[in-house]
Formats: structure tokens, C-alpha cells, sequence
């Protein structure tokens, strides 16, 4: 069943109102009916509701609570993936699986290597539909939120944020001793974790760029004798750091 998102403001008396282009969808897709249910998540706290349609106007459509639902889709683990811009739609591939694997969130980072230059008039028409497929993907996979893609950065912005983390993982095919595996055993398993992944686009990672992110205490690490594509690696990482974290 799809989920509706909606915020703590169109919840009032054991109510809910959907505005919106959610209504398109419950009318002409699903072709949702009075007396119909559906499950709706409020995405300021994350508490699902099952919700009976009361009322279906050109403007909104109410709903009335039905109960509300037990739902453990968030992981425990803030996994933020870095991704160095790629070519094409390979963008949107990596946000709408990293999406249904349980991703925070995904800044697009600009590097030395990076073959896609986005004027600055584009970045926002871009950032706009990469958050859309995220909001699709967070729907379809019944997340409780839907994962924020933040602004496009600077290698030099993310270094000065790698303190935020409690680690920051950058997959570099030049490593060779220094396993993804030996790093998160290092980690307490018992704690949130907020971690950040660093995935270079097709030409790699520039040495200055591996050499910038070491000093702000970034761990570089290889993920096997295999040279993976750029949007294979965000995936890999993430079933990695779930499994082995996740509680």
C-alpha cells in the first residue's frame, strides 16, 4: 500500500488532511473512494496512521484516524552518502535505491574528476527532481521520512563538515590494506551512529582530493580487489553498514 505524507499541522481532531499533489494520485491512480483506507505518516515524528477517507474535495481529501500503526522502516544507523556527481541519470539511481536501503541523506558532491558540470541556473531544477524520486522511492518502500538531498557541495565544504560525523568512509580503489570491514569494528555498535560514505563519480577520486579528506580524519578504505561502477558503490556500502550495524 503507498504511503501520504503530511505535516503535524494537518492533524487536528483525530483528522488528517492531504493537500497537494497526493491528491491526483489517491483520485485518477489509485482511484481511492470514500470509505477507503490509507496509511499516511506524519514526517515530523514519524508516527503512522491508518486513515479511513471521509471526504474527497478538488482541494484535499480528509481522512478520519482509524488507529495508528507500528512501524520500524528507519534504521538506527544515519547513513549519509557523499556521491560524486556522475554522468546521465545514474544520479537518480543511486538516490531511489539508497532510498529504499535506508539512506539519511545524499549530498551530491563536485570533484576534480567529476565529468558533469552543472551550471549554477541548473542545480536547482536538478536538486528539485532528485528530491521528487527520493519522495517517490521513501512512498514506495514505506519509509517514515523521506531523505533530504542537500545542496550540491565542494570537497573543501565537506571536509570542514567531517566532524559531524563519527566517521567519515571514503571507498578509494588505490587502497589496498585498509578494509571496510576493519573500520566498522571499530565503531560502538551500541551507539547512534551518524556515518558519512564518500563514493568518487566515473574518473575516481583525485589524489589531492584523497590527500584533503586524510587530514580532516577520513578513513580511506577498499572495498575488495574488484573496481566497482560509481553507482554500484553507494549500494554495496549501505548493505554492508546495515547488516553489520543495523539494530
Amino acid at each position: 500500500m503507498s504511503k501520504f505524507f503530511v505535516t503535524s499541522k494537518s492533524i487536528k481532531d483525530n483528522e488528517i488532511k492531504i493537500k497537494g499533489k497526493d491528491i491526483n494520485h489517491i483520485k485518477n491512480v489509485l482511484r481511492k473512494k470514500i470509505g477507503e483506507e490509507l496509511t499516511i505518516c506524519n514526517q515530523d515524528d514519524t508516527i503512522n496512521y491508518l486513515g479511513k477517507i471521509i471526504k474527497i474535495e478538488e482541494d484535499f481529501i480528509q481522512c478520519k484516524i482509524v488507529k495508528e500503526l507500528e512501524s520500524n522502516s528507519e534504521s538506527n544507523i544515519k547513513v549519509t552518502i557523499l556521491q560524486g556527481l556522475p554522468k546521465a541519470d545514474k544520479m537518480e539511481w543511486v538516490i531511489q535505491k539508497a532510498v529504499e536501503l535506508g539512506v539519511f541523506d545524499i549530498t551530491p558532491i563536485e570533484m576534480k574528476r567529476c565529468v558533469v558540470k552543472l551550471a549554477d541556473k541548473d542545480k536547482m531544477k536538478k536538486l528539485q527532481r532528485w528530491q521528487k524520486i527520493a519522495e517517490v522511492a521513501a512512498k514506495q518502500c514505506g519509509r517514515n521520512r523521506i531523505p533530504t538531498i542537500n545542496n550540491i557541495q565542494s570537497i573543501k565544504n565537506i571536509c570542514n563538515l567531517c566532524t559531524e560525523y563519527d566517521i567519515v568512509i571514503v571507498a578509494y580503489e588505490n587502497e589496498k590494506q585498509n578494509k571496510l570491514k576493519y573500520e566498522l569494528e571499530k565503531l560502538d555498535h551500541n551507539k547512534e551512529l551518524k556515518i558519512a560514505v564518500l563514493i568518487g563519480p566515473e574518473g575516481g577520486i583525485d589524489v589531492s582530493e584523497i590527500q584533503q579528506l586524510k587530514e580532516n580524519g577520513a578513513k580511506i578504505v577498499t572495498l575488495g580487489n574488484r573496481i566497482l561502477r560509481t553507482e554500484t558503490v553507494a549500494l554495496h556500502v549501505l548493505s554492508v553498514i546495515m547488516y553489520e550495524l543495523e539494530a
